[in-house]
């Protein structure tokens, strides 16, 4: 089921794409003015853009009437469950509109990992003609400030989670906040771990890049978009001698430094328990919380 669902979401992710790119047709907006206003399509347009928002939430729909039936029927019964980071939600499917909450929010949340990460490369500003891939989708946020951008995965994050908190309380799927404050700083932290979806864009552009580095795929634009956003990504790093002859151990040495780097964030720093002269317990000496343990201690 686990399969099932990543491939629905993966299919309603390419549905929005579509739909996305509608606006960018160029036989969509042409004037009798211009050489391609001469141009007519073969055959007649009979999809609108509004029918990709409908296939996508008929999808959705059947997705969570399939997990009803099926995951109910099953022993023990099915449950989805959604990975937020610093908290898992499970969502039993003998309930429809539980199960049907779980299809949306599952979506959502492959829909913001995808726009997480396009932000990122938003913010690198990588060479055109392949930054159009990632202007297409995003639209005119491409063109706002690095601030803007750098605050809405907090923001975005923030308020998705206020908004469906009401029906994940109320379907005893989370437990209840304790006060306004308290469901204030779940979504902070929520949203603040938004920014680690950021790892998996940065080291897919260092991982290629180290491969490029090796092997020669030609001067495609792909690969000069690759090398010159990998090299924004390495700039820290470029006072530290990191290469060996012909080898750049730079990469590498990228990607190994982004995942120490979001384990930190999320986990924390903690020493191991000390164990005094009478096997007492003592306090580790160095404590410092991660995102998932500031969740765990809420309210603070």
């Amino acid at each position: 089921m686990t399969y099932v669902d990543f491939i629905l979401n993966l299919a309603s992710l390419l549905l929005w794409l579509n739909w996305c790119s509608v606006g960018f047709d160029p036989l969509s907006k042409r004037t009798p003015a211009t050489l391609m206003g001469t141009l007519r399509p073969a055959a007649p347009k009979k999809l609108q853009r509004w029918h990709l928002l409908l296939f996508i939430a008929a999808l959705l729909l059947l997705r969570a009437i399939f997990y009803w039936q099926i995951g109910a029927a099953l022993s023990p019964i099915w449950t989805g469950k959604l990975d937020l980071g610093v908290i898992e939600l499970s969502f039993r499917s003998d309930w429809f509109g539980r199960i049907l909450l779980f299809s949306l929010l599952s979506f959502l949340r492959v829909l913001g990992l995808f726009y997480i990460g396009l932000l990122f490369l938003s913010l690198l500003k990588g060479p055109e003609p392949f930054h159009r891939l990632v202007r297409i989708p995003l639209g005119w946020v491409d063109g706002w400030a690095r601030w803007q951008k750098m605050l809405l995965p907090l923001l975005g994050t923030a308020v998705l989670w206020l908004l469906s908190g009401w029906a994940l309380t109320a379907m005893q799927i989370s437990p209840p906040p304790v006060s306004v404050a308290h469901r204030l700083e779940q979504a902070l932290i929520i949203g603040l771990n938004s920014y680690l979806v950021w790892q998996f864009p940065a080291v897919a552009m260092l991982g290629l890049h180290l491969l490029n580095s090796y092997i020669y795929f030609g001067k495609h634009p792909f690969w000069n978009y690759v090398n010159a956003t990998a090299q924004l990504l390495l700039s820290p790093l470029k006072r530290i001698p990191l290469r060996l002859g012909k080898m750049d151990f730079a990469p590498l040495v990228g990607i190994i430094l982004v995942f120490l780097l979001v384990h930190l964030v999320e986990n924390g720093v903690k020493t191991p328990v000390r164990t005094g002269e009478h096997r007492q317990a003592l306090p580790p000496l160095i404590n410092l919380p991660g995102l998932v343990d500031l969740y765990g201690k809420l309210p603070l």
